[in-house]
């Protein structure tokens, strides 16, 4: 029977001793001889001989003369190596910190820089200018706090910082933001506790914003954790969600009062300052009747008779002989209020 690759058609194996069976796809062609019954020069081996001038070495080809080549490949990738990691570029707004063997050795400023090959120098880059914020609580949960008038207010503030000393903050403090965040929770509470409910809701925001900045610098400063806090935004202060209404109503209540309070003074201040215009009057009038009684004295009647008669009708009533004054405007005003009725004769 034939195999998958048919026989010589002749009977026989062809030489290649299998009896009959399906020829060796790799065995040598026809009409050669390659001695110990193996015919041709057409195998994979002859091929690479043929190629490379030699045989195979370490499971690759060898250069000329038998050399193998995984030593060059060894050196090439050991130089590669040796420049990719011995060249930093240092970016403006970053800085390089340098460990050798693990150990802090220096700082890199921004330009181009060398070091020793990792692992015995290892370069770790930084960006010192990026402002990095924290907000306080994430989400929108919660953050009570204690008022210094014992009053519970819910705030939400946010922390903005970056960093000042870069081989500070990777070595002093194992966890540097989880720092901060504490931090500002412990300044916040602190500043709050100094101001009542009324002035951490109200005018007073900016001033616990700046206490809280202050007082975070110093204790990061103590630690050493080479950071700046650029500042402090607080974004809610209201009080807790259970109260707001009746807090609400107390505040509305509260302005009110400041209205009515606000009226009442200005009221009072008016009266103040018309009495003490007419105490100064007083004493200018004192001062002219001192230096002319007579005179002042009948100014003043004349002034007040003036006063109280132009309000009252008068009849004025002569001595004998002369002619009564006529009230003209009285019947003139009397002539327009009755008609004339005429009565003709017959």
């Amino acid at each position: 029977m034939a195999g998958p690759w048919g026989n010589d058609g002749g009977g026989n194996d062809g030489g290649n001793g299998n009896g009959g069976g399906p020829r060796n796809p790799w065995g040598n062609p026809p009409g050669g001889s390659s001695g110990g019954g193996r015919k041709g020069a057409g195998s994979l081996e002859e091929l690479f001989k043929k190629g490379t001038g030699g045989g195979f070495k370490g499971g690759m080809p060898s250069r000329p003369g038998g050399r193998p080549w995984w030593p060059v490949l060894l050196i090439g990738f050991i130089i590669l190596w040796v420049l990719l990691s011995s060249i930093h570029r240092i970016s403006p707004q970053e800085r390089g910190v340098v460990t050798f063997l693990g150990s802090y050795s220096r700082t890199m400023q921004p330009g181009l820089h060398f070091s020793l090959p990792s692992p015995v120098e290892q370069v770790t880059k930084l960006d010192v200018e990026d402002i990095r914020t924290i907000d306080i609580p994430e989400g929108e949960t919660e953050k009570l706090i204690l008022t210094g008038d014992q009053n519970i207010v819910d705030l939400a503030y946010s922390v903005r910082w970056n960093i000042k000393a870069p081989e500070l903050f990777l070595f002093q403090i194992a966890e540097p933001e989880e720092t901060i965040r504490e931090v500002a929770e412990a300044a916040m509470r602190a500043s709050v506790a100094n101001f009542t409910l009324d002035d951490t809701i109200g005018s007073e925001r900016t001033e616990i914003e700046q206490q809280v900045e202050r007082n975070m610098q110093q204790l990061l400063d103590g630690y050493g954790a080479g950071v700046v806090i650029r500042g402090i935004a607080i974004k809610k202060a209201d009080p807790p969600a259970k109260v707001n209404d009746a807090f609400k109503e107390v505040s509305a209540a509260q302005q009110t009062a400041q209205t009515y309070l606000n009226e009442a003074r200005a009221y009072a201040q008016q009266l103040t300052a018309q009495a003490q215009g007419e105490s100064a009057a007083f004493d200018k009038v004192y001062e002219e009747y001192r230096l002319a009684p007579t005179v002042t004295r009948q100014r003043m009647y004349y002034e007040t008779m003036e006063r109280v008669l132009s309000k009252v009708d008068k009849t004025v009533v002569e001595a004998r002989g002369v002619t009564p004054y006529l009230a003209l405007p009285e019947l003139k005003k009397r002539s327009q209020q009755q008609p004339i009725t005429t009565v003709e004769g017959k």
